[in-house]
């Protein structure tokens, strides 16, 4: 049963996640993304329940350990965790939303101890042969409070029953497990090679809470490589400006 923790969020494009745990509390995060813990917090680094448990969370985009933060003092403590790249974090309380929640790989940051984090694979074949980023998602499961991570703007979306939303898949943040997901394709050959939003968006059918981001971290490390690469390979004058314009025109993200 995992523990009730109190939190404080800080910032607005670059937020920290501070959590006060009294004593013998304890908060379980992704290794690396700890900002600062006072002097009574126990640091405990392991797989989080075997071998096993550990490469299924390499699978979904985070590291093999995963480290847990235990109140040892007689007092209160605060321990803090920051986000990896700009964007929101989003506080969740499984037991408020029905136990579970299934989100995009590598978006967990922290959650109370007894946060079960998993794989949750799609459903269907297609989804799994052409869904790009939504291939492989993470399913957080428990009854405490548990915190992921999403990039640009967040919106948050209530869909009725049968109601439908397609998404590009890279912005989609998660969603409760009542929500159906599936992988359709855009149709159309033009929309297909020149529209810069893949092959295929995903389905969300309700009834549901679904949350989306404004800029998947994949879309951001491609349009950081893309400049980078540009500036390197092309020269200044009319030859790398008309690349340029006609790198933009059929360019558009890379999916996969």
């Amino acid at each position: 049963m995992a523990h009730e923790i109190d939190f404080k969020l800080y910032g607005d494009d670059l937020q920290i996640v501070e959590i006060r745990l009294d004593h013998n509390e304890a908060v379980r995060a992704e290794a690396g993304t700890m900002l600062f813990m006072e002097d009574g917090i126990e640091m405990q680094t392991s797989t989080g329940g075997g071998i096993w448990k550990g490469v299924k969370r390499m699978f979904t985009g985070e590291g093999f350990f995963i480290t847990s933060f235990l109140n040892k003092g007689e007092r209160r403590q605060h321990v803090a965790f920051g986000a990896p790249y700009p964007g929101k974090i989003i506080p969740l309380d499984l037991k408020k939303i029905g136990g579970e929640f299934i989100c995009q790989r590598d978006s967990f940051l922290c959650a109370a101890e007894g946060i079960d984090i998993d794989i949750a694979f799609t459903k269907k074949l297609g989804a799994g042969f052409f869904g790009g980023e939504g291939f492989i998602l993470q399913k957080l499961s428990g009854d405490g409070k548990a915190f992921v991570h999403a990039g640009g703007t967040i919106i948050e979306k209530d869909l009725k029953v049968g109601e439908t939303l397609r998404v590009d898949t890279g912005c989609i943040v998660g969603f409760v497990p009542s929500i159906e997901y599936d992988i359709k394709f855009v149709g159309g050959f033009k929309n297909a090679l020149f529209g810069g939003e893949g092959v295929f968006l995903a389905l969300l059918r309700g009834p549901g809470k679904v949350y989306l981001q404004s800029l998947p971290f994949s879309r951001l490390a491609d349009r950081i490589a893309a400049a980078t690469y540009r500036n390197r390979e092309q020269s200044p004058g009319v030859a790398g400006i008309g690349g340029d314009i006609l790198g933009g025109i059929l360019g558009g993200d890379r999916k996969f």
